[in-house]
């Protein structure tokens, strides 16, 4: 059963102004004045000191992050091209339109480029806007256009200073949504220091800063954050209105600046779908975060020059097939236990196959398969039939997209938070269960009142919502490594919440027939600072060593073979090459390329595809053909991709084209019946022995330890 009830006074300012209202109609004595002047003091003081600890550990955080990049890299040291090197893959990209609209002779000028660019993908013009969530490159850059700053800070630190800036905000909304479960500060402070303390898994940001998801998580736990106190009861009118715009504004915010926005609001729709359908929210407050998630996504597809997989989304189709089950369905909430669970199975039901029926109806009309490379990864992964697709392999065979490593728990176990985060888990999914089967048999209905006293099992709103984000999310960790910082993160929360929280140590404190309230209260406040103490003992001194050792970026390869390009080719020359690379040419040295691993779009995946066809067993007659197909006036082969070590048999990529295109595999090993050996060797390596076959069509122009750059003959 749902059971919502007043905290005491000294918890919040929020109890403190509840109390103060129901007071007005009585007639305070004196004794009664002073209490509570007293208690409304104390509750100013916490409010005081807990605001203070959030502002200093988030702006601690940015400073030890900050840091901690500098002394990785010596940044403020090397080369400007050293600097824009070590924006690696993706990120290089993403920071080429930052610096583009820097450059640009005027801002109108910068927009024009992006909305019509033709330097991204050879021999086709894009908007880049429309293609990728790069709106928050923009903003950055006229906002340093424009702010008196120039003379002062060059433009890659106002970049990386804002990122790091983020990083407060982040860690700052993490200690509110924990403190806002609890109803003490301590519980946020924890949470921080968890976060902090954790940082291998908790965050990326000090050696990937464009990343996206770098900008959106900090808006997704202020989301959360918002979430979290919408959903308490007893909010004023006003209050529900303003949190429903901080609401939409973190949703809109966390959907521009991450593309795969669709897919953890879709995770997030689920939980409240499961809370609303088991009578654990309000279902009005659940109507408004639907709304409020299609209208967000629907805003950021305005922005992106309707943005086709936007409106092809998952989430769009299900937040809408929700509303409409329950429109048909309106007695869902009405019956007993048999009765209920008849109409709550036809209603996940209908909600599933009015959800296909929509997505699929959309994809047909706009004939949409920007997102079908995500689909077949997923079967494949899921065991759903083996898959020689080259785009769904590509992301098999990466440690990112696999399976959360076992290491992971012993890291996360140093620092205690893993054994409490599981120990809170159990506690409150046993809750959760009795709460829903008394709501769904009808024994007990959601009740507000003030005295709660005499009830064992609670869940508030609040709680029942972090704790369905925190399975979830926990879920789609283990499934996929790379998305374990949207689950660690929230986990730090989640833990620290349930060790301050009255709400897990009273049952527990009851079972054992040992519940008091000043029992409860004690080990409240005393767990969580032995539990502070413990860290700072154990982790301090590590972290000091941390911050005191310095490294020096170091790629003189890579440095030579960019500054050879701005020195050696004309600025209109097209490069072909890997994607990870080509986003560092484009970066450093403004040309044009062929592709880039922005992998959100079936023509580029496809045109990757035969790029790539450079390390595939092909004839030199094939691979100039393709390669000027797309205009590639120049082709760099990388060493470490041609005779690659870092995967195993079947997942180097020279394999996975091997696959795709029928053919042996190199190596020992088993190879699938079906696959022949190739007529022609390897391109990459044949065409360093300079036969005649080979320098007909492509010279050698530079070459290093790492990479050899051709330049394609211009046959008539």
């Amino acid at each position: 059963m749902i059971t919502i009830r007043q905290r005491k006074v000294g918890k919040s300012t929020d109890t403190a102004e509840d109390q103060l209202s129901e007071e007005k109609n009585v007639k305070p004595d004196e004794k009664i004045l002073s209490d509570h002047t007293g208690g409304r003091l104390w509750s100013i003081l916490s409010v005081t000191i807990g605001g203070i600890g959030a502002i200093s550990l988030g702006l601690l955080t940015s400073v030890y992050v900050a840091t901690l990049h500098e002394n990785d890299l010596w940044f403020s040291n090397i080369k400007e091209v050293e600097r824009e090197i070590s924006f690696r893959t993706e990120c290089g990209l993403y920071y080429s339109y930052y610096k583009q609209m820097i450059q640009a002779a005027t801002i109108q000028q910068g927009l024009h480029g992006l909305v019509y660019d033709n330097k991204t993908e050879s021999v086709r013009t894009i908007n880049i806007l429309e293609r990728m969530n790069v709106y928050q490159e923009v903003f950055l850059s006229i906002l340093y256009r424009i702010l008196p700053i120039q003379q002062y800070l060059e433009p890659v630190y106002f970049y990386i200073y804002t990122l790091f800036g983020l990083q407060a905000v982040y860690v700052i909304a993490l200690y509110v949504t924990s403190w806002l479960l609890s109803g003490t500060w301590l519980s946020g402070l924890l949470a921080a220091c968890w976060y902090i303390t954790n940082r291998i898994d908790t965050t990326r940001v000090e050696f990937t800063i464009p990343l996206r998801e770098n900008w959106a998580l900090p808006f997704f736990a202020i989301q959360i954050g918002a979430i979290t106190y919408l959903l308490r009861t007893h909010l004023q009118p006003i209050q529900e209105r303003l949190t429903l715009m901080v609401v939409f504004i973190a949703t809109f915010l966390f959907s521009l600046t991450w593309q795969f926005n669709q897919f953890m609001m879709l995770i997030q729709a689920l939980a409240l779908f499961i809370l609303d359908c088991f009578d654990m929210l309000p279902t009005a407050k659940v109507t408004w975060l639907y709304i409020i998630q299609i209208s967000g996504l629907m805003l950021v597809c305005v922005l992106q020059f309707f943005n086709s997989m936007i409106l092809g989304s998952l989430l769009i189709s299900f937040n809408a097939s929700v509303l409409i089950a329950r429109a048909i369905q309106k007695n869902l909430k009405k019956g007993g236990l048999l009765n209920r669970l008849g109409k709550l199975i036809l209603h996940v039901l209908l909600v599933l196959c009015l959800t296909l029926l929509i997505n699929k109806f959309i994809k047909r009309i706009l004939n949409l398969e920007s997102d079908e490379h995500i689909f077949k990864f997923l079967k494949a992964k899921f065991g759903f039939g083996a898959t020689r697709d080259f785009d769904a392999n590509l992301y098999l065979c990466e440690e990112a997209f696999g399976l959360l490593p076992l290491n992971t728990f012993s890291r996360l176990s140093d620092t205690l938070l893993f054994y409490v985060y599981v120990f809170v888990l159990f506690l409150m999914t046993v809750a959760a269960v009795i709460v829903a089967f008394q709501n769904l048999s009808g024994s007990n209905q959601v009740q507000f009142t003030e005295k709660m006293e005499e009830c064992t099992i609670t869940l508030k709103p609040d709680a029942a919502y972090n704790l369905i984000h925190t399975v979830l999310f926990g879920c789609l960790a283990l499934s996929t490594m790379r998305m374990k910082y949207l689950w660690t993160s929230h986990m730090c929360v989640f833990a620290s919440f349930g060790l301050c929280s009255t709400e897990v140590w009273k049952p527990l404190l009851k079972c054992v027939h040992l519940y008091t309230s000043q029992r409860a209260r004690v080990i409240k406040y005393s767990i969580p600072v032995i539990t502070l103490l413990y860290i700072s003992y154990k982790f301090w001194p590590g972290i000091m060593d941390e911050l005191s050792e310095l490294r020096e970026f170091y790629d003189p390869d890579t440095v030579e073979l960019m500054n050879w390009i701005k020195s050696n080719t004309p600025n209109t020359a097209v490069f072909a090459g890997s994607m990870q690379l080509l986003a560092g040419v484009k970066l450093c040295t403004g040309r044009t390329l062929t592709n880039h691993p922005h992998y959100e779009d079936k023509n580029l995946r496809e045109r990757t595809k035969q790029i790539y066809q450079i390390y595939a067993k092909r004839s030199p007659e094939d691979v100039y053909r393709i390669l000027r197909s797309f205009g590639t006036d120049y082709v760099i082969l990388e060493d470490s991709i041609c005779y690659e070590r870092r995967h195993s048999r079947g997942c180097r990529l020279r394999d996975l084209l091997d696959m795709a295109n029928g053919h042996i595999m190199d190596g020992l090993g088993d190879n699938e019946p079906d696959l022949k050996p190739s007529l022609y060797p390897r391109f990459c390596e044949e065409i360093k022995k300079t036969l005649p076959s080979y320098t007909t069509h492509f010279t050698r122009v530079f070459q290093n330890k790492t990479f050899h750059v051709y330049k394609l003959a211009k046959h008539k």
